[in-house]
């Protein structure tokens, strides 16, 4: 192989010129080559292109060469390379993956760009643009977040538009269950006899159903935001997801993560912090991918 890799590499060498000048290559190397998905044993001389493309889609001039000077070529798609800025810092354009949040909140995740009756919106957590139902309509948008350093007017990227309403849990009248009364009778006689201050009370708690925590936001200037995703790129399309479904997010606090469905159907309690719960049904369950303030990262196959 050592042989073989140096000739490979006075071909590299003596090519590269020709490649780099090929307007989708952005990078040349050498690797294994990589054939109906499986890794070979042959060497060959790596293209890493923005977007693979069809033979037809190409000019002459800027298709790879099956081989050069004997030695195969390999294509692969990798899209931009590029200098990874500080997630919790102002980018312009915004990529997915990057701190946001509106004025009244700490930080959140940018999840990605969508499109409503053909107009572009971010899309991140309710919680995140509209701090849990709290916002009004065209409230301004921070990126980054307040929490790292975002403020008004510099960074104001975004009026928020719409989202879809939490619903929390509601307490409802005191029960009328005999047993209960007993006891919250007996704890509160015992809470006097100990000169405590402490009384009980009896609450039903009415869980009413949440499907998403999603709310969007209209850019300023549709150059304020990009479609990409960092360390991801571009969302190629949508996909249903069942157990087993490996999955990645990029997000403000952990960036880039991995993970897979471990659960579907299913039904879970969510803390939003002092004593307020929502139930959301129908959702998927993934293993550890997220911490504090990656809320809003958009989850891909």
């Amino acid at each position: 192989m050592p042989n073989n890799l140096n000739t490979i590499r006075a071909v590299l060498k003596g090519g590269m010129p020709k490649l780099h000048s090929q307007a989708n290559v952005i990078a040349t190397g050498i690797g294994y080559k990589v054939s109906g998905g499986k890794r070979t044993p042959a060497l060959s001389i790596v293209c890493s292109v923005t977007r693979k493309l069809t033979v037809a889609q190409l000019s002459a001039s800027d298709r790879v060469p099956s081989t050069i000077d004997g030695i195969p070529t390999d294509v692969v798609q990798t899209g931009r390379i590029r200098a990874l800025q500080s997630r919790t810092g102002r980018h312009r354009p915004a990529p997915g993956g990057v701190s946001i949040g509106h004025r009244d909140i700490t930080a959140g995740t940018l999840g990605c760009l969508v499109k409503k009756n053909g107009e572009i919106f971010i899309l991140s957590n309710n919680h995140v643009l509209a701090n849990s139902n709290a916002a009004a309509k065209g409230d301004p948008i921070l990126q980054p977040g307040p929490i790292d350093g975002g403020k008004l007017p510099n960074d104001h990227i975004a009026d928020l538009h719409d989202f879809v309403p939490i619903n929390f849990s509601q307490p409802e009248p005191p029960s009328e269950c005999p047993f209960a009364r007993g006891v919250i009778a007996l704890l509160n006689n015992i809470c006097q006899i100990i000169s405590s201050k402490t009384r009980y009370q009896i609450v039903n708690i009415q869980a009413l159903e949440n499907l998403v925590d999603a709310a969007i936001a209209r850019p300023l200037r549709p150059s304020d935001v990009t479609d990409e995703i960092l360390e991801i790129g571009k969302i190629q399309g949508s996909a249903a997801a069942d157990l087993g479904t490996a999955v990645k997010k990029s997000g403000r606090t952990t960036g880039l993560t991995t993970g897979e469905i471990l659960q579907v159907d299913v039904t879970a309690d969510v803390q939003y912090g002092a004593g307020k719960v929502a139930r959301f049904t129908d959702q998927l369950l993934a293993g550890p991918m997220s911490q504090g303030v990656d809320s809003g990262s958009a989850v891909l196959d």
